[in-house]
């Protein structure tokens, strides 16, 4: 073993472990602990729950959804306002009670949005995967509407 390499692994042993801190000073979510569900409403979107929980009134709370290339919510509105950031690809938004895909403005990764409680809008993504954080205070619901803007029965 050369002088070097004693040297190099000297201190690698003598480094301290890293540790995360501890709990009640932070939480960590590492993107792999991430549990994606699909969801119950539109095929090719998935959401996990990383912080609180959105049907809590008064709670905040933090979900990450994934749109599978080609996938779009259909017209629908919230109850709270939320927060979105673009994490990944372009996610293209639209307003209004009647889906036209094509009539939708692309936001960039890096992008950040507020959809305003119970104003109307769908959302997806074209070519690519799409990956949006939001975040909200609860409770929230997804109410899906009519081409009149009439809420319907999810």
């Amino acid at each position: 073993m050369t002088r070097s390499s004693i040297a190099v692994l000297a201190l690698m042993l003598s480094s301290p472990v890293l540790a995360d801190p501890p709990t009640q000073v932070m939480n960590i979510t590492r993107e792999g602990e991430l549990k994606f569900a699909p969801s119950k409403l539109v095929p090719g979107i998935s959401q996990a729950v990383i912080s609180g929980n959105p049907a809590k009134p008064g709670e905040v709370y933090v979900v990450r959804n994934r749109f599978s290339p080609g996938t779009f919510s259909p017209p629908h509105f919230h109850p709270e306002t939320r927060y979105i950031t673009v994490i990944k690809g372009t996610w293209w938004v639209g307003s209004g009670p009647k889906f036209d895909k094509d009539a939708t403005t692309p936001v960039p990764a890096g992008s950040f949005v507020v959809h305003h409680a119970n104003q109307i809008h769908w959302d997806g993504a074209k070519d690519e995967e799409a990956v949006v954080q939001i975040m909200g205070v609860g409770p929230s619901a997804t109410i899906r509407v009519d081409e009149a803007g009439r809420p319907k029965d999810n």
